[in-house]
């Protein structure tokens, strides 16, 4: 289902992070980015440097079809794309034409972003944006079942657990192309947001302990 009709996507704009719209502007740094140490990205799509034209050809090419609302995660101190992430799965009310559901995913940030706050900040901000100004009912997060990092950054973020879905989505990890992966289901409902709220922004300001 694709997002309702809407303008450019918006950019967010924190302290630490600034979320614009994805473009093949932004590909040298991600490239960077994406070539610093990889071990956190075990179960996760991030492209090689060598790849990320074709990565943003790909993200572009589903929001050209209304799936995806990609976003490079800019930090606000360097100027530089460090990462990105998104909005996509859209499910829209039966009888118009505006959201009551999306999921936030398909994030990575450099090794060297990590832990800096600038990840909490991110979530803060597009979960702020899916319930303040879409009215959103329900924001989905998700990761491979193993991932136990991802698991834990999610958790952190005042998402509830949900439970696992057996087989189903695609693996990212090393070997296991064409394969199906455990997914564990997390949300934020709209009555859960003002909690939300807090803990991330309480999280921020014990940055960079987030």
């Amino acid at each position: 289902m694709p997002f309702p009709s809407t303008p450019t996507p918006p950019i967010l704009d924190g302290a630490l992070v600034r979320l614009e719209p994805l473009d093949h502007r932004h590909a040298a740094h991600l490239a960077a980015a994406a070539d610093e140490d990889r071990t956190s990205y075990r179960f996760t799509w991030v492209p090689t440097a060598a790849d990320v034209g074709d990565y943003v050809d790909t993200q572009l090419a589903r929001a050209a079809a209304g799936t995806l609302m990609p976003y490079a995660q800019v930090e606000k101190t360097s100027g530089r794309a460090i990462g990105a992430t998104a909005y996509w799965d859209p499910r829209l009310w039966p009888d118009r034409d505006a959201l009551y559901a999306v999921e936030v995913g398909f994030t990575w940030l450099a090794a060297s972003a990590q832990g800096t706050g600038i990840n909490t900040e991110a979530k803060l901000l597009l979960f702020a944006n899916a319930f303040d100004n879409w009215n959103v009912a329900r924001v989905d997060l998700k990761t491979d079942a193993r991932n136990t990092l991802s698991r834990t950054a999610i958790e952190r973020t005042g998402a509830r657990f949900e439970g696992v879905l057996r087989r189903w989505s695609r693996s990212w990890a090393p070997g296991e192309a064409g394969l199906l992966r455990d997914s564990a289901m997390y949300s934020i409902i709209d009555a859960e947001w003002p909690g939300c709220r807090a803990t991330l922004e309480a999280r921020l300001r014990r940055t960079p302990n987030t």
